[in-house]
């Protein structure tokens, strides 16, 4: 799954520590997150749509060819 989370936390200016203990994760797993490393647990990404105030698709983009 593809997601434009680095553009949203640029946008907001916050950075990845911050977005991290806003939601009760590491900063690692932004990271993870961020270089599609790591797809979030369904709960975890609708939390972070729901911090950036947005919908869930705007963030994740579903690609099943990865």
């Amino acid at each position: 799954m593809e997601n434009k989370l680095k553009v949203f936390r640029a946008m907001n200016d916050i950075t990845q520590e911050d977005l991290a203990e806003a939601l009760g994760v590491t900063r690692q797993t932004i990271i993870a997150i961020e270089k599609n490393k790591y797809d979030p647990s369904l709960k975890l990404a609708f939390n972070i749509a729901k911090y950036f105030k947005v919908q869930i698709e705007d963030i994740f983009i579903y690609n099943p060819d990865l």
